[in-house]
């Protein structure tokens, strides 16, 4: 990775990187923890992507993943299942959902 990102800038970045096209029949929230401290959630409705930076009260899924890994995924140098697989990802809830998190968001400037 040649230029350090953060997580900050991750979650600034989501909302200008949702796929609206890809969320036609979801309409759910999906909360990470990272870091055991840093919370944000994503609530998807109507095609529409609003991001907070707190907790939710009732998430559909809930992401607990490291800064480090959540980079990684986000960015593309590793895949979101190796890190669940490796223990660095876990996930309660709807974990169907957490499989449809790469198609909602793209690396990509979208709007």
């Amino acid at each position: 990775m040649s230029e350090q990102i953060s997580v900050d800038q991750v979650i600034d970045k989501l909302p200008s990187r949702f796929c609206p096209d890809q969320a036609k029949d979801l309409n759910c929230t999906f909360q990470f923890i990272i870091d055991d401290e840093n919370a944000f959630y994503i609530a998807i409705q109507d095609q529409q992507c609003q991001v907070v930076r707190q907790h939710h009260a009732d998430p559909d899924i809930t992401l607990y993943v490291g800064s480090e890994a959540f980079i990684r995924v986000v960015t593309g140098e590793q895949d979101g299942m190796s890190a669940f697989l490796k223990g660095q990802l876990r996930a309660e809830g709807n974990i169907m959902l957490a499989t449809r998190l790469g198609k909602l968001f793209s690396r990509q400037r979208q709007r």
